[in-house]
């Protein structure tokens, strides 16, 4: 009786967590939509301006075509009211990967093989079919639910639990990402504004919700203690980095300002993500 009133004493700490995490990003979202309005009056003030200009013949085709290709990416851009702090927490997850995070997957890739480290990640991947799953629904992606419905049942049996994906290599069953951020995007809500979360990395005020809220389909979550979740957690993610190293490294070296291309490549992937 005890042990079952601490697991929810602990689960019920997570929930209160998370919906504290939901109502602050609220809260900063209502604070945006005043320094988003004022950056679209002054947005539109300058375009009154330009377009006086051109009336008296003061552009010529040339700068009317550069002036277009201005607002073009302007409208794709987004509002970054807190870089300041983003770029602090971008240098710490950039310290964290090459201090911390690099060396341990480095020396995890070294001890454990590929062949083992794809299996840890498809097993993670497929206990994630919920997220998948119930985003599917609420975008009315009917066949994409029912693919990864097939999915899970052919990886879960064929594929002992996940750790093999005969679903994709024998029936050609491919995986979604699908994720609330994204419903969200479907649903016409917009960004908000950009972010850079501790350990997470890019993301914005719209994905950050969806984050928390996806969390709540997670079975990883509603493992006791909390302490095991989060180990839990840690080794998905080392995992992943143990396969995915040297990509980090090729981006950052390429780029002039690694935070904007960072924000460029995230904007561009989950814009991607929210049309498919």
């Amino acid at each position: 009786m005890l042990r079952t009133h601490g697991a929810n004493h602990k689960y019920f700490a997570i929930t209160r967590l998370n919906v504290i995490l939901i109502c602050l990003v609220l809260f900063m979202l209502t604070i945006s939509q005043g320094l988003c309005q004022e950056h679209a009056d002054e947005t539109k003030d300058q375009i009154g301006i330009e377009a006086e200009k051109s009336a008296d013949g003061a552009f010529s085709d040339d700068d009317f075509d550069s002036f277009e290709e201005d607002l073009q990416v302007e409208s794709v851009s987004l509002r970054d009211p807190f870089q300041s702090v983003n770029r602090v927490i971008f240098t710490f997850n950039d310290k964290m990967y090459f201090w911390v995070v690099r060396p341990v997957a480095k020396g995890y890739k070294w001890v454990v093989p590929t062949p083992a480290r794809m299996g840890v990640k498809n097993f993670f991947d497929n206990l994630e079919f919920p997220v998948r799953f119930v985003n599917c629904i609420l975008q009315g992606k009917a066949k994409g639910a029912g693919s990864e419905l097939a999915r899970f049942s052919v990886n879960s049996t064929i594929g002992i639990l996940g750790l093999w994906d005969p679903a994709k290599y024998f029936f050609h069953i491919e995986p979604r990402k699908e994720t609330l951020g994204q419903t969200f995007g479907v649903y016409g809500i917009g960004h908000g504004f950009y972010l850079v979360l501790p350990f997470f990395g890019p993301s914005t005020l719209r994905d950050a919700i969806g984050l928390g809220g996806d969390s709540f389909l997670k079975p990883v979550t509603y493992v006791n203690p909390y302490t095991l979740s989060l180990a839990i957690s840690s080794y998905k993610y080392m995992n992943v980095a143990s396969l995915r190293i040297g990509d980090y490294e090729a981006m950052k070296e390429a780029a002039i300002d690694p935070y904007n291309a960072f924000k460029d490549a995230y904007l561009q992937y989950q814009k991607y993500q929210v049309a498919e």
